[in-house]
């Protein structure tokens, strides 16, 4: 008997199999929040090809999309992802403290992480009957405003913050100029206390605004959905990306644009989810995915579909769709996520107090 031709059959096999699986089509998911669908179809589709070009291996990056607390929470819960790309940096938070993220996340990539901005305007039908301007004119006696819940979509806790910011700093209420502004946002990141916190005028202003909204939508598409397809309030809040993309779907001659004297910079962070990537042996695609958005080819990609460019020529070659707007930034009037957080959607919190009293 030749004891070693089966050795050498084995041999001959691992280099085969180690082949084999070069060549097998790596797979990613890509985790982020009901806005963004449209923005990661066609960067995911841009990566695979960008990714088989240098180093020819396929990959292919399926797609999960929700309100962005909920689909923090189904990470945590189990959902196998790759690389999540939520609608704030808490929501990433949320699923390091459950031990699937290693600590320093928002170091390892420019912008804290953050490779495009947005911020929160309004849609409103053609002619704008109801003549909103601004926030002022969203919390009068009737008009009925569209917004989702803070409580399952990150969306719409910007919203709820740059609201809040707005009637928390006064003058922004009767903005005369962008230095008054500053001025107000100045003292309010100087102060040991935000006055966000305990502005009692800022919690009767977003009282007001959500007694004007008739249903909250578990997350931003809902909203828009609610809004345009079944011809639901006055006003759509919304991400600035989710306002040019229903005119473009449902028609210029329907709705208009509206962006507001000032509103709130938004950061959607992206992170991998380092425990998922190690069990699954896919952390040098995942890494490759995250360094791609910073790429000028997705960084083109972003501000074809409406969102903030980081790189500055991009966003100089899209400024016509993408025009200045006063922002405050939530670390200025809040102190940061933990602190928004804590103060106003945890359980017990600002939010519920105010949706409560809505009741």
């Amino acid at each position: 008997m030749n004891i070693w031709k089966p050795i050498a059959a084995a041999a001959l096999a691992i280099p085969l199999l180690a082949a084999s699986f070069a060549g097998a089509e790596i797979q990613l998911l890509n985790v982020s929040y009901d806005a963004s669908r449209e923005l990661y179809t066609e960067i995911d589709a841009a990566f695979a090809d960008d990714y088989k070009a240098k180093t020819g291996t396929a990959v292919s990056v399926s797609q999960s999309h929700g309100g962005s607390a909920k689909q923090a929470r189904a990470v945590v819960d189990g959902l196998k992802a790759d690389i999540i790309a939520p609608a704030l940096a808490h929501d990433i938070t949320s699923i390091e403290n459950a031990g699937l993220i290693n600590a320093g996340w928002q170091s390892r990539l420019p912008y804290n992480s953050s490779p495009y901005t947005s911020t929160i305007i309004f849609l409103v039908r053609k002619g704008n009957p109801k003549g909103i301007k601004d926030w002022n004119d969203i919390v009068k006696p009737g008009v009925q405003a569209l917004a989702p819940n803070p409580k399952t979509g990150g969306g719409s806790r910007w919203i709820f913050l740059a609201a809040w910011g707005y009637a928390a700093s006064a003058p922004a209420r009767d903005l005369a100029s962008a230095e008054a502004l500053n001025e107000s946002l100045a003292a309010a990141k100087n102060a040991t206390t935000f006055p966000a916190y305990d502005d009692a005028k800022a919690k009767e202003f977003v009282t007001a605004l959500y007694k004007n909204i008739p249903i909250l939508d578990t997350g931003a598409r809902g909203s828009a959905v609610s809004f345009a397809q079944k011809n639901i309030g006055d006003v759509l809040i919304t991400w600035e990306n989710e306002a040019w993309l229903a005119q473009e779907e449902y028609g210029k001659d329907k709705f208009e644009i509206v962006y507001p004297s000032v509103s709130i910079l938004a950061e959607p962070p992206v992170a991998i989810v380092d425990k998922n990537v190690d069990e699954r042996s896919t952390r040098a695609a995942a890494e490759a995915f995250v360094n791609f958005l910073y790429t000028p080819k997705a960084q083109d990609i972003i501000a074809e579909n409406y969102y903030r460019p980081r790189d500055p020529a991009i966003a100089k070659k899209h400024a016509e769709i993408l025009p200045p707007i006063k922002l405050f930034t939530i670390d200025e009037v809040f102190g940061g996520w933990p602190k928004a957080q804590t103060a106003f959607f945890t359980d017990g919190a600002v939010f519920d107090q105010i949706y409560q009293a809505k009741k």
